[in-house]
């Protein structure tokens, strides 16, 4: 998920392109990192956050770290695969992708709201009168991105294995389907009658609208099942000095003197130790759903 993070989640993600020395076999380190954050949140505030992510990472990494932010959820995978990026911090679908594409490996997960999982659910307006997925029937639906693992990815999977869903489809159930790009921006458009429904991450409303009248105006009538949490990868060929000290200086982020730091960006609460195993499970539900990156 990129959620802000968003998590999608997304989120969803950070790409770190990194411009190597030039001598062929030489393993020296980088000379600069790019770090391009996927615009699952508002641009302007995720950028700044991202900044301050990134001057301390690159205090110790001992590279200097330029943020880039992408205009979609999958520009991050497209620049795993053409190599203009080295390392990545990206949202479950994100990942699969990039392994898929890139041959990208999994170096950590993030930790949010003390798990390293969460969920998608189908959320409506309290005074709907929605009690159940099957009442939204010919109704409208925002998502967020078709990259988006809360956000497309797992719901229509759920969709489509409930039956409502065909063809993979989703204008086969409802009236209109829609991309909002952020979670945000879907939340809103629920609120103020846009659309019938909006599929997103579970504490989505807590933490977008953050005022807790609107928060209690919206309610949930279905969740799928838990999805991986978000995580940060490298590329096929990455010099493995280099990915450990990517690997030690996220474990070091797990310091309470960072929270403030995280909390900012994508509000994660820190990073453990993960492995491509976990992300099977969005490899079944993207299989399922049909879907790839486009080229």
């Amino acid at each position: 998920m990129m959620r802000q993070h968003g998590r999608a989640g997304i989120l969803v993600g950070v790409v770190v392109a990194m411009g190597l020395a030039a001598h062929a076999g030489a393993a020296e380190s980088p000379k600069q990192l790019v770090m391009a954050v996927t615009p699952s949140n508002i641009p302007t505030e995720l950028f700044k956050a991202s900044e301050a992510f990134a001057a301390e990472l690159g205090k110790k990494l001992g590279v200097p770290i330029k943020v880039y932010m992408p205009t979609d959820y999958l520009g991050v995978v497209e620049a795993l695969r053409n190599k203009t990026a080295d390392m990545a911090f990206v949202h479950p679908a994100g990942y699969v992708f990039a392994s898929q594409e890139a041959k990208a490996q999994i170096v950590a997960v993030d930790v949010w709201h003390g798990k390293t999982s969460y969920t998608s659910r189908i959320f409506v307006r309290k005074d709907s009168g929605f009690k159940k997925l099957e009442d939204l029937r010919g109704k409208t639906i925002a998502f967020i991105d078709p990259g988006s693992t809360s956000g497309y990815v797992y719901p229509m999977v759920m969709l489509i294995k409930k039956g409502l869903v065909k063809d993979r489809d989703p204008k086969t159930f409802f009236k209109e389907a829609m991309f909002t790009g952020t979670h945000e921006a879907a939340l809103l458009a629920l609120l103020n009658g846009s659309v019938d429904a909006v599929a997103s991450f579970d504490l989505a409303p807590e933490q977008y609208l953050k005022d807790k009248e609107r928060v209690e105006r919206l309610t949930y009538i279905a969740e799928t099942a838990p999805i991986p949490e978000a995580g940060v990868i490298v590329r096929e060929g990455m010099d493995p000095a280099v990915v450990k000290k990517l690997y030690d200086a996220l474990m070091a982020f797990n310091a309470p003197e960072y929270r403030p730091i995280l909390k900012d960006f994508y509000g994660i609460d820190g990073f453990a130790p993960a492995k491509d195993s976990d992300y099977n499970p969005v490899r079944e539900a993207i299989d399922l759903l049909g879907w790839r990156p486009k080229r």
